[in-house]
């Protein structure tokens, strides 16, 4: 079912850093967006998740920017970019 690992990363004025595991437990654990795609996410620690194959990238991010700005989690400004990691890059 996870098939595909991810980088979770923001940027906000200076190098990227991982997003913070109790970010990606609190968009993981709380299905917000009665969008039954994001139920085949699952962080696996700090900046990294495993998501299934019918997961689009760009929903992703942008259901996961939404939630972390509503819960004051990701800074006015900053930026989140999710990339998906290949054998090469892990």
């Amino acid at each position: 079912m996870y098939a595909r690992k991810v980088r979770v990363e923001y940027q906000e004025a200076g190098p990227r850093q991982p997003c913070p595991l109790e970010w990606l437990d609190s968009f993981s654990m709380r299905n917000f967006t009665n969008d039954q795609v994001f139920d085949d996410t699952i962080p696996t620690g700090d900046g990294q998740m495993e998501i299934g194959a019918r997961v689009p990238l760009d929903r992703l991010q942008t259901a996961m920017e939404d939630w972390f700005r509503r819960k004051t989690y990701l800074p006015k400004g900053a930026t989140l970019v999710i990339e998906e990691l290949t054998s090469d890059s892990e």
